[in-house]
């Protein structure tokens, strides 16, 4: 079979300065906002209509940060504690042959810009600048199915972290951005081997380092600075 060439269409924005940090999966941080930019050659209202009959869209992304030049038939997944190996095909790691990812956001509307149509979407578990390979409408009735199993990941579903954020460091924090910030930080960046409670770890989230430590089941932020 002959290859092909694939092209971004779009670019996504979001306040993901890195990948740690990053929703494990869409949905999991439904405040998190990112504005879709087309590239010029897609810029066209046309691509668009009827769009705005959809509340959700599936977006087909690059892991642009994840590019190999061999790959793996296994990986091993965090919520696995980095040591129990998976098929590749049995996993949402980016290390993959084709780096693709899916992801599944809320289309919350568009807006006119210089750089024409922009969608804004929520939910989004994509670093800032990702390149957008493709969209589609999510289709309730096709893409809900009643009954799935979710292998190993339906154990971690409802993992959730207590999140203390003292007053003085919330101030910090843009109030239409904090509460996207905290739905992030009580979804446990931290890979599942760490359990260190003294470790001060480092999230770099909408142009700020965001410092925390975790102790079992709490997470207390410890610091914020602008970057």
């Amino acid at each position: 079979m002959e290859g092909f060439t694939v092209r971004p269409i779009a670019v996504i924005h979001t306040d993901f300065e890195e990948k740690f940090g990053i929703p494990r999966q869409s949905g999991r941080s439904p405040s998190s906002r990112g504005r879709i930019v087309f590239l010029p050659e897609y810029r066209s209202l046309e691509a668009l209509r009827g769009i705005e009959g959809f509340s959700h869209l599936w977006l087909i992304f690059d892991f642009s940060e994840s590019h190999r030049s061999e790959w793996s038939p296994t990986v091993r997944p965090p919520r696995l504690g980095g040591n129990k190996r998976i098929g590749v095909f049995a996993s949402r790691s980016p290390f993959r042959p084709n780096p693709l990812g899916l992801s599944c956001v809320k289309l919350e509307g568009t807006e006119q810009t210089p750089e024409g149509t922009v969608l804004l979407v929520s939910g989004c578990d994509l670093l800032d600048g990702t390149p957008i390979i493709d969209i589609k409408p999510y289709l309730p009735s096709a893409d809900c199915v009643e009954g799935a199993v979710g292998g190993y990941a339906d154990e971690f579903t409802d993992h959730k972290l207590a999140v203390i954020f003292p007053e003085e460091f919330k101030s910090q924090i843009p109030e239409d951005k904090l509460e996207a910030l905290i739905e992030c930080l009580a979804d446990d960046p931290r890979p599942s081997y760490q359990h260190d409670p003294e470790r001060v770890y480092s999230m770099r989230f909408a142009g700020r380092d965001i410092h925390f430590r975790i102790d079992k089941e709490t997470l207390t932020v410890t610091g914020i600075d602008r970057i």
